[in-house]
């Protein structure tokens, strides 16, 4: 059974696997911020957003004010640094939730939403609002406090998404009628009250339990599409479909389950949406395609398998695109065996080529194994990460890759 590990754990990962491979000179790292640990905070574990004007916004599960992790804004200069500033701290064992693990994500007037592992009314983890003000403040109020049981367990691992009525969604490692996991959605209401539905609850059987999938992916029609880490057919994960019926009701569709091997098992990444209605994602030590057939029915196709080596191992992040149709995202340990970043450029054969944009260095300066959510890209193409710990205090860093 895969589960997620605490930035501040040892970690003692192996990998093994081929394809093709070149290392990029044009590319330029930049450690942005490093964390002390302290007020500032520390273990940058959910990745970063990027706002319109380029500023970056992200979580950390440790340090703030309380010690119990913070919400951070990092801003450029126009000397090329950046100033980091704590927009809100959450208080230890607090109704306001702490140990906030994962990312955060905008809504369209410039709301942030997360969720913290612990805090909330019951103890067990809560969906948390941080909110703009005129002034350059910002508020935090809590959306949901989970209540455990039948419900979401405190097992908060990835970032939530948002469809285009306003609506969250996100899943839970634990938790539900079965214990195996959940997807949840929360409503706003007219009178600024959040309505909680567990849309899904894993069995651990065939239709997939322990799922680890960063952020649920949405298409057009507004259907769920996310990753369990085990269960399936073969007990060795599945992609899934949840499809919400006139009803309200949502039905499960598998649309691959993983058979171990050559074909990869126990995922834990989140999907992707190509403008063609393809699906993309990482499994054990490669990243594959998923094609929608007429008939209801997907194609898996292998598109990078990772040697183990020089190119990165076990790609558990996310994945994100850029206006050119390339892929890119990090793997966990390879490189100097503290991770790296990728690029994935399609070829006109269908084949793709993977290119190595940088290196965590041995030294872990510029930040050791990369956080599991996808990449931030900005505007002109630039890249940010957060690695959960190095840096100069080995509190973990935020990054930018530039071309």
């Amino acid at each position: 059974m895969q589960k997620r590990i605490s930035p501040f754990a040892v970690l003692t990962l192996a990998a093994i696997s081929l394809n093709f491979t070149s290392v990029a000179g044009a590319q330029t790292e930049q450690v942005t911020y490093s964390f002390t640990g302290g007020n500032d905070g520390g273990g940058p574990a959910g990745g970063v957003v990027v706002d319109a004007k380029g500023n970056l916004y992200g979580t950390t599960e440790a340090g703030g004010a309380n010690s119990a992790g913070a919400v951070f804004e990092l801003t450029p200069n126009t000397n090329g640094t950046w100033t980091e500033k704590v927009i809100y701290s959450f208080s230890y064992l607090g109704m306001d939730g702490f140990l906030p693990y994962s990312g955060l994500t905008f809504d369209s007037k410039g709301n942030l939403y997360g969720t913290a592992l612990g805090g909330g009314s019951a103890g067990l983890g809560a969906v948390f609002e941080i909110s703009p003000g005129s002034n350059g403040t910002w508020t935090e109020q809590i959306l949901y406090s989970f209540q455990g049981g039948t419900d979401v367990s405190s097992a908060l691992w990835g970032n939530l998404a948002i469809d285009s009525s306003g609506n969250l969604y996100g899943a839970s490692y634990s938790g539900g009628t079965y214990q195996f996991g959940t997807v949840y959605e929360l409503s706003p209401g007219s009178n600024g009250t959040w309505s909680e539905k567990v849309v899904y609850s894993f069995s651990g059987g065939n239709d997939g339990g322990r799922p680890l999938g960063l952020q649920l992916a949405i298409d057009a029609a507004g259907n769920l599409y996310g990753m369990t880490s085990t269960g399936g057919p073969h007990d060795y994960g599945l992609v899934f479909e949840l499809v919400r019926g006139s009803s309200g009701n949502w039905t499960e569709k598998i649309v691959h389950a993983f058979v171990g091997g050559a074909d990869g098992s126990s995922p834990a990444g989140s999907l992707v949406f190509d403008a063609a209605g393809n699906l993309y994602g990482p499994s054990s030590f490669s990243v594959f395609e998923l094609m929608p057939g007429s008939n209801g029915s997907w194609t898996k196709k292998e598109i990078h398998r990772f040697t183990g080596g020089s190119d990165g191992a076990f790609p558990e992040s996310g994945l994100v695109f850029d206006k050119a149709g390339n892929l890119y995202g990090t793997t966990e340990t390879g490189g100097a065996h503290r991770g790296t970043v990728f690029k994935l450029a399609p070829n006109a054969n269908g084949t793709w080529t993977e290119t190595v944009l940088h290196k965590f260095s041995s030294s872990g300066t510029d930040g050791v194994f990369p956080a599991f959510p996808a990449l931030a890209i900005d505007a002109k193409g630039n890249l940010f990460g957060t690695t959960a710990a190095g840096g100069t205090s080995n509190a973990g860093v935020v990054f930018a890759v530039k071309p």
